[in-house]
């Protein structure tokens, strides 16, 4: 009688994102993601490819609470339109990148036209939200933030849950940290948006 055969599956130990040296096209790139929605794709802009888990229970509701409120600003003022993690964005660098939040000024959004609305948006959002997951790396967190100023964002906000802190980051300035703040105001970039972080603590 044979013993029965070890059935457990092995699992390896990939770095989490793990981050490929591959040579894609445009066109390429975007068949990737939408051949693999199940998983999230960025490529930085010397052409490597970042693919990222989905996020787990607690990051993804505290995402939709934020993308809500922003949502529920911008439905009132009509100054632009929101995007949700999912959106790619080309930047002018060449990265693709999804912000976990993003808003575009009307106008930029209103230049593009329905081709390029419809693929990865050919621009960097206005405006720019990163809310850490327990395996996000908080270095490579900074450096997309300052990537996101160089091509063009006028705010960004890296959101540090673990830590309770904020990162506010605005063109030509260092960027300003809040310990654990209540609120936080959109300025004059989003005027009149007052984010209730109680909901994302």
């Amino acid at each position: 009688m044979t013993s029965p055969t070890n059935t457990t599956p092995t699992t390896l130990p990939l770095p989490t994102p793990l981050i490929l040296d591959l040579d894609l096209t445009n066109e390429q790139f975007f068949q990737l993601c939408q051949n693999h929605r199940d998983l999230k794709f960025e490529r930085t802009a010397a052409g490597e490819l970042v693919i990222m888990s989905p996020t787990g229970g607690n990051t993804g509701k505290r995402n939709v609470k934020l993308t809500t409120q922003l949502d529920l600003w911008n439905t009132r003022t009509q100054l632009g339109e929101v995007f949700d993690s999912s959106t790619g964005f080309s930047l002018p660098n060449g990265a693709d990148r999804s912000p976990d939040a993003a808003w575009v000024r009307r106008d930029r959004w209103q230049a593009l036209t329905p081709e390029q609305q419809d693929q990865f948006v050919p621009l960097c959002p206005d405006f720019v939200v990163e809310l850490m997951s327990p395996s996000d790396s908080l270095e490579r967190t900074r450096q997309k933030m300052a990537e996101y100023l160089d091509n063009g964002a006028q705010l960004g906000w890296l959101i540090n849950r673990k830590q309770r802190q904020i990162e506010i980051y605005r063109p030509g300035q260092a960027a300003e940290i809040l310990a654990a703040p209540t609120t936080l105001s959109g300025s004059e970039v989003l005027p009149g948006f007052v984010l209730d972080l109680s909901l994302i603590w």
